[in-house]
C-alpha cells in the first residue's frame, strides 16, 4: 500500500480512538452523565419570550433633547427635500518649476543662431550619428564658418559645431534654456535659443 494512504489511515484512527477517551469530567457538572442529547443543547440559558417594544435613546450628556435633522415620521407624507450639495475643495498643485535639463538630448533639436553682428539663421542638432559625432545643418547662415555646420557633439559640458573634415565652428555652453559661446575662428560671440 502507498505510505499517503497509511498515513491517512492512521489519522483517522488517531481522531476516533482521541474521540473515545472524552471525559465526563470535562463537560462540567450540571452535563455529566446526562447522555449525547445533554451535550448537543446549548449552554446560555434561553431568553425570556415577550413583547419587544422600542423607544429612541437619550441624547448624550451635553446634546439638545431634540435632533436637528429628525427623519419624519414613518408612513407620513411629508416629502423629503434633497440634501444640499457641498462641493468639496479640488486641490491643484502648483506648476511645477521649468525643467532645466542638461546634457546631449536637451540640445537635440531647431535653434535660432545669432553671431555677434546681430546676424540670424538656424541651426538644428539632430540625434542621428555621424561616425563619432551627430549630423547638423545650418541654413541662411550669413557667417561662413557657421554656414558649414554639419556636425555636433556634447563633451564636458559643452557643445561642439564642426565643419567638415572635423575643424571646430564653435563652442558653447548650456545657460538657463539656450546655449552661449563663441566662434572658434574669430572668438566672436555666438548664441544659439529656441
Amino acid at each position: 500500500m502507498p505510505r499517503q494512504f497509511l498515513s491517512t489511515v492512521a489519522l483517522v484512527v488517531l481522531a476516533a480512538g482521541l474521540g473515545a477517551c472524552s471525559s465526563s469530567r470535562l463537560e462540567g457538572p450540571s452535563r455529566a452523565g446526562l447522555g449525547a442529547q445533554a451535550a448537543l443543547e446549548p449552554v446560555a440559558p434561553a431568553m425570556p419570550a415577550g413583547p419587544v417594544t422600542s423607544a429612541p435613546l437619550a441624547p448624550p450628556p451635553g446634546a439638545s433633547a431634540a435632533p436637528v435633522d429628525a427623519p419624519p415620521p414613518v408612513g407620513s407624507d411629508v416629502a423629503l427635500a434633497p440634501a444640499p450639495v457641498v462641493a468639496e475643495p479640488v486641490y491643484v498643485p502648483p506648476p511645477a518649476p521649468p525643467i532645466v535639463s542638461s546634457g546631449r538630448s536637451s540640445v537635440v533639436g531647431s535653434w535660432n543662431a545669432k553671431d555677434a553682428t546681430g546676424a540670424t539663421c538656424k541651426v538644428s542638432l539632430s540625434s542621428a550619428p555621424a561616425l563619432d559625432l551627430y549630423k547638423a545643418n545650418a541654413s541662411g547662415c550669413a557667417n561662413k564658418d557657421l554656414a558649414k555646420v554639419t556636425a555636433w557633439d556634447y563633451r564636458d559640458g559643452e557643445v561642439y559645431l564642426y565643419q567638415p573634415g572635423g575643424t571646430v565652428t564653435a563652442r558653447l555652453r548650456q545657460g538657463g534654456g539656450a546655449l552661449d559661446g563663441a566662434l572658434s575662428k574669430s572668438g566672436a560671440s555666438l548664441a544659439l535659443a529656441r
